[in-house]
């Protein structure tokens, strides 16, 4: 065994700081005196970017053991606190916020001594980086170089360890079968195993999303169905029996799409009872998302070969250990730690993907190694395939080959499709979409980390014979200059535009800061296009003739690939293909995108499209401009949806816990706004339709409490809510705000005095910590509490006694925004605030509710909430309207009964 290294750990959170020292002393030390350690002595810690953000000191740097346990452990989870931590490498938790920093050393002894162990599992390749990271002068290097001894014989590199994929036939075209009930039942059962509880809404569920499975009768008419099965019902298995029974018997493949990253990974984990054996699981399931979320190789071999430098740089090297012991290679939501790019800044994971399209395929490397590739080889041939709306969406846009394999799709959290369809079909003329198109055509005009090439070095070899090619490749770089560059937000203040299309943004500001009535102080800023001043419909003309004059080229390329593809030389093989194959579409995507950008512009000063929403903004955070553009949206993006991904179908599922709106008249009517929100009413022929009610008692497990006494905007006030709310439920709450700024001052006046109460208290955008990560650490924490927005509203799932009291700050009324008010004046007034309101209510709800053990309260801070509202919750749960005193009283109650006991009403 090593000896534990003899470092003192530090440990600082809202509560304190503590220092162990080498000898075990643990003392308490002030914020200053903990500074001045860390810059006399190196420190273990946990989590550098949360130690240095307690203490107030961006330039901290130690040891940090999540760097370490990264190196040790590639691709293994583990939750970035010390008791999680505890439980990856199998210590006893500490218990007290002293011992953990006596805990931080330990830790590292294990790490530590796993170096020398000869079971140890992810032992090749380590030496080889290591030396590397020595090089770059990682703090941890002296201490591994103590303990790794350098292998016997030369290790394989990563590039030569990863497998390589093999091309396959395409799939027969799958064949068209109808599955009885009996069937299906049986299949539910299988996936359910011997003595698994039977529930009637979960095998009527399977039943009725197997239509979706069934022949299709009429061409451009899918078999729809609309599902809205409560939670607790198990509507993933109900449909994983109809999905896996058709695709074995079919022999096609069924798409599974989420709206959340964490559904993904619930699917992953449940279709494993479809597939019990992990090599047959291997093939038959897939996780798919957007090629950005994957590691690229040629990215990854630049950046070890010197392309990234200092932090980075050891990143890069952290990121090779991973690639080896990686499932699939996914970055963003997969198997590499959430927590380990906020460790070393989103730049360098965005440097290891291929965030810019500039992927050259074939004539990469690696392109048989590479994991993107392999992933969409691998779909090809599955049973299913688990993505998400917006893949599937843009698959189905860009006629991507995959598409036409889309013939049986699951959209689970279907009341998103409306949203996601929303972002994908949307169309932006900004600064940052212009930049962006710069950069892809002429690469870095400076010293850029990581291999970031423009079109000229990407197509050079193709094109070197083709004079015609070369002068449209020629002609595209001068045309791109007349785009936005560094340096543009500078000048678009300083109304001293660089070329036609900064000219077009600084009208397009001056007129938005025109007609601002001064009450987003703060938040983005937004102009109707309508009255356009002269100044932006001159800019505009400029503009559009510089865009015809880049598109021309860019069109004239691409025919150029096309005419080689068609007439194939003796040189073009197969993965030769894909690449020409690749640049052409990349290039007539570029082609589109200016064109609908010209369209916009030409509408400018003209008569409104009905079909279509279009704003000027500037948008901001906290008051500082990041972005300048024209945005066009549908007016209901549900039309390009339908004809573009429900159309080509033969089957389509949709289905959520919250699918039909919770505050209509009657069934028709829920269903109606339903069909509107999904696309089912622009299909030939209407869905079938199915409920299903959870079978949770919500009247005894959950109680609803209105608070009536905290004025909105009384920030003091609010945040004393939730200290005392927090405090009587002794952690385990979930608070949702409606406004990031009111979510930062609540925070900043209830961290300490929670965390010195043994509560600590975790906030999206206050903490360096991604929201997965953020989520893991609430989860396993029963006295942690969590503060967010949106993005934990919906698709969080913490069973159990981690999450027992959501608390949400006023009614989450939509944002009156330009986007808002056109479809609120074409979607019902008044009605559809209402629709999208009680939807949001009613998946904050859901949050405390997640199976049949489970108790809570849901608290609403509102001194004037409508009835009419209150039908977003489930039928027999009990709403009251009580003082902020008698909710904390209520919440206490709960909290010694130990939230098993029955809830009932307080005196």
């Amino acid at each position: 065994m090593s000896v534990t290294p003899s470092y003192p750990a530090i440990v600082a959170n809202h509560g304190g700081v503590w220092i162990a020292e080498t000898d075990g002393r643990v003392e308490m030390i002030n914020t200053r005196a903990a500074i001045r350690r860390a810059g006399d002595t190196p420190l273990l810690m946990l989590n550098a970017a949360v130690t240095a953000s307690r203490l107030g000191y961006p330039e901290l740097s130690g040891l940090d053991l999540l760097e370490l346990f990264a190196f040790v452990h590639p691709a293994k989870f583990a939750v970035p606190t010390a008791s999680g931590l505890a439980v990856a490498l199998g210590l006893p938790a500490p218990e007290g916020q002293g011992a953990e920093a006596l805990f931080l050393q330990a830790a590292a002894g294990k790490l530590l001594d796993t170096l020398e162990d000869g079971g140890w599992a992810e032992r090749h390749g380590a030496w080889s980086i290591a030396q590397t990271l020595t090089r770059l002068r990682w703090s941890w290097s002296g201490e591994i170089g103590k303990r790794l001894k350098q292998p016997a014989k030369p290790e394989r590199l990563l590039f030569s360890t990863l497998p390589k994929w093999e091309e396959a036939p395409a799939r027969p075209r799958p064949r068209d079968i109808a599955m009885p009930d009996g069937a299906v039942d049986a299949k539910l059962e299988k996936l359910l195993g011997i003595g698994a509880e039977k529930r009637i809404g979960q095998r009527d569920f399977g039943r009725a999303a197997s239509h979706a499975f069934r022949p299709r009768s009429m061409a451009t008419a899918p078999n729809v169905v609309l599902a809205e099965a409560g939670t607790g019902i198990g509507k993933t298995l109900g449909y994983l029996a109809p999905a896996s029974l058709w695709a074995a018997e079919a022999g096609g493949t069924v798409w599974l799409s989420t709206y959340t990253k964490a559904l993904q990974r619930q699917l992953d984990a449940e279709a494993g009872r479809a597939y019990p054996d992990a090599a047959t699981k291997r093939t038959k399931v897939v996780v798919r998302k957007g090629r950005e979320n994957y590691l690229c190789l040629l990215n990854l071999e630049d950046a070890m070969q010197g392309g990234f430098s200092g932090r980075a740089g050891i990143f890069a090297q952290l990121a090779a250990r991973w690639a080896e012991y990686s499932r699939d290679g996914d970055m963003v939501g997969g198997d590499l730690p959430g927590w380990l790019a906020n460790l070393f800044g989103k730049a360098a994971l965005g440097g290891l993907t291929d965030r810019r399209g500039e992927c050259i395929y074939a004539g990469c490397p690696h392109y048989r190694t590479c994991f993107i590739e392999r992933s969409a080889r691998a779909s090809a041939q599955a049973d299913l395939v688990i993505a998400n709306h917006a893949l599937v969406m843009i698959n189905a846009v860009r006629e991507r080959a995959e598409a036409g394999r889309m013939t049986r799709i699951v959209f689970d959290e279907g009341h998103h499709l409306f949203d996601a369809a929303d972002s994908t079909f949307a169309l932006h003329l900004s600064a940052r979409e212009a930049i962006e198109l710069r950069s892809w055509i002429l690469g870095p005009e400076k010293a850029a980390r990581g291999r970031r090439r423009g079109l000229a070095a990407r197509l050079s070899d193709v094109i070197s014979y083709d004079d015609a090619g070369a002068l449209a490749l020629e002609a595209a770089a001068k045309a791109a200059r007349d785009l936005p560059s560094e340096g543009w937000g500078q000048r678009l203040m300083a109304a001293e535009p660089n070329g036609p299309v900064e000219a077009l943004l600084v009208a397009v500001r001056g007129q938005v800061h025109a007609r601002a009535d001064g009450h987003e102080a703060g938040y983005s800023l937004e102009s109707e296009v309508a009255e356009v001043l002269p100044a932006v419909i001159e800019a505009s003309v400029a503009a559009l003739a510089a865009f015809e004059t880049l598109a021309a080229p860019l069109l004239a390329l691409e025919a150029r690939l096309v005419a080689v593809l068609e007439e194939a030389p003796d040189w073009l093989d197969g993965p030769g293909r894909a690449r020409l194959d690749g640049a052409a579409a990349g290039l007539r995507l570029r082609a589109q995108m200016l064109a609908a950008w010209g369209v916009l512009l030409a509408r400018l000063g003209g008569p409104a499209d009905p079909d279509f929403i279009d704003w000027f903004a500037v948008d901001r955070v906290e008051g500082r401009e990041y972005d300048v553009g024209i945005h066009r949206h549908w007016l209901d993006p549900t039309r390009p949806f339908a004809k573009a991904v429900l159309e080509p179908a033969h089957g389509v599922l949709v289905t959520s816990a919250t699918l039909r709106a919770r505050g209509a008249t009657g069934d028709a009517e829920s269903w109606r706004d339903t069909e509107m929100r999904t696309g089912a009413t622009h299909l030939a022929l209407p869905p079938q339709r199915f409920a299903v009610d959870s079978p949770f008692d919500y009247a005894g497990n959950a109680r609803v409490l209105i608070v009536t006494d905290i004025r909105r905007g009384d920030i003091p006030a609010l945040a004393a809510a939730y200290k005392r709310l927090i405090e009587a439920a002794e952690g385990g709450t979930l608070g949702l705000f409606t406004a990031i700024a009111r979510l930062k001052a609540v925070h900043a006046r209830i961290a300490d005095p929670l965390s010195r109460a043994g509560l600590p208290l975790f906030a999206q955008h206050v903490d360096p910590i991604d929201t997965g990560t953020l989520v893991d650490i609430f989860r396993a924490d029963p006295r942690a509490s969590l503060l967010g927005t949106d993005a934990l509203r919906d698709g969080v799932d913490v069973p159990g006694q981690s999450l027992r009291l959501v608390v949400m700050e006023g009614v989450p009324w939509p944002r009156p925004t330009v986007l808002h008010a056109a479809r609120r004046a074409a979607f019902g007034g008044a009605a559809y605030d209402d629709l999208v309101t009680q939807g949001r209510l009613a998946q904050a709800f859901g949050r405390l509710i997640r199976r049949a053990d489970d108790r809570g309260i849901f608290v609403l801070l509102g001194p004037a909430v409508p009835s009419r509202l209150l039908t977003a919750f489930p039928g027999g749960v009990r709403t009251e309207r009580i003082l902020l005193d008698d909710a904390v009283a209520a919440v206490a109650e709960m909290t010694r009964s130990g939230v098993s006991g029955v809830l009932t009403p307080t005196a």
